[in-house]
């Protein structure tokens, strides 16, 4: 399975192009985003493909030296679970 990798979205579509499994995070500012959305299809529900969402995205903005923001309630709740990855969260 391989993540579909936008510059604000990474997503993975079913066979028939529908996304199935999505985390967006729009632009702040140049060097901050906001993860405001995930969704994952029922269909995949109980794999751990949220959790396989925001590991991506905390890949990509390590990668890209970003820092964010998280309004979503699952990514607040991911990153309460996983302290290790904070280092992408905007300080408050």
């Amino acid at each position: 399975m391989d993540f579909i990798h936008e510059s604000n979205r990474i997503y993975l579509n079913n066979e028939d192009g529908k996304a199935i499994a999505e985390v967006t995070f729009p632009d702040i500012s140049n060097n901050e985003v906001n993860i405001d959305h995930t969704f994952v299809d029922g269909s995949l529900r109980g794999q751990g493909m949220a959790a396989k969402l925001m590991k991506a995205l905390v890949d990509d903005l390590n990668k890209k030296n970003k820092k964010a923001k998280a309004t979503c309630s699952y990514a607040v709740e991911w990153f309460e679970k996983h302290p290790e990855h904070s280092n992408v969260l905007v300080e408050k």
